[in-house]
């Protein structure tokens, strides 16, 4: 066995690759320079020729299209039949996906096909390969190294950067894996695709968030927070506190029950820096925090920390950006 590969996700609705998949690429792609392999991907559904397009641009080996109609909306048992096989052809030493929902409803069970298991929400990959992933909400880190391969692997959202994934110099090769698959191996009837509602915010696309956290003490003082966020074109979020106190709507939340961001710049504004949070931002390319309690946890992980009163540096800090913009 050798070789990487990374199971792509993409939404059939619209037909384009999700962001947490270009992440495991970028996963996929450092892992195979750590082992001295080569990285390829692999995407299933129906009429996917333009994602595998897609895919071919980026510094890959390969791209495998498992396309079938029973493929044509995710079911767990067609993912499972459809991938046992096209691993058993492709027979790659360690298998990548994205830490979604989706995945670890199927990725398990794939698993245990090969009798594997699923080393899941992996943060960081080190030479060996070590994989690392965390305990007890962000307290602990655990390392594992796979006894034997296939190995499967799902990367956690924002653990990696998409924008360090690599492009091709020439397109590369597109190949098709033929699976076979027949009704009866679906015991599901998948319902129509779940759609958000249209006002919900995707705080994992924005590239700078303003984070307020219980610092800011009343709902009446948000406005100050939301000014800043507007003078540096960002999206506004919160900890959880904040949400709960329906001071904010609940898809502002960042954290571990909240939304996953790794925003270019993250400005936590009152935020003392609890695990649950800090698992929820920990990507970020660049974090400045603001505080007035110079021992907050928020300030072990921020590149940049301002030990005061929010009250005074922030419309300071807005006024300085908005007189820069002039």
């Amino acid at each position: 066995m050798s070789g990487v590969l990374v199971v792509v996700e993409h939404k059939n609705g619209n037909g384009a690759l999700t962001r947490v998949s270009l992440e495991a690429l970028a996963a996929g792609q450092a892992l195979a320079k750590q082992v001295g392999a080569e990285c390829s991907a692999a995407v299933l559904g129906e009429g996917i020729a333009s994602l595998a397009a897609e895919l071919s641009s980026k510094q890959l080996a390969k791209v495998y299209t498992l396309e079938h109609p029973l493929l044509a909306q995710y079911t767990a048992d067609g993912y499972v039949h459809a991938l046992q096989q096209a691993v058993a052809k492709i027979n790659p030493a360690y298998i990548l996906f994205p830490h979604t929902y989706q995945v670890r409803d199927f990725a398990p069970a794939l698993a245990t096909r090969f009798q594997q298991v699923l080393i899941s929400d992996v943060i960081a990959i080190h030479d060996g390969p070590t994989f690392v992933r965390q305990l007890f909400q962000g307290k602990l880190n655990a390392d594992y190294r796979p006894a034997a391969t296939p190995c499967f692997v799902s990367v956690q959202a924002g653990a990696f950067r998409a924008d360090s994934l690599e492009a091709a110099a020439t397109p590369a090769s597109i190949e098709a894996v033929a699976v076979e698959l027949a009704a009866e191996q679906i015991r599901t009837r998948p319902s129509a695709p779940f759609r958000e509602s249209a006002h919900t915010i995707d705080l994992a696309a924005a590239q700078v968030i303003v984070s307020v956290g219980r610092g800011i003490r009343e709902q009446e003082n948000i406005p100050l927070v939301q000014a800043l966020a507007e003078a540096l074109g960002a999206e506004l979020a919160a900890s959880r506190p904040i949400c709960d106190a329906g001071w904010l709507p609940m898809e502002r939340q960042v954290g571990s029950s909240g939304q996953t961001v790794s925003p270019k710049l993250y400005l936590a504004v009152g935020i003392s820096g609890a695990i649950q949070h800090l698992v929820g931002m920990k990507g970020s390319k660049a974090v400045i925090a603001i505080n007035k309690d110079e021992s907050a946890p928020i300030f072990e992980v921020a590149d940049y920390g301002v030990a005061g009163d929010l009250f005074e540096i922030v419309p300071a800090l807005t006024k300085a950006i908005q007189a820069a913009k002039r």
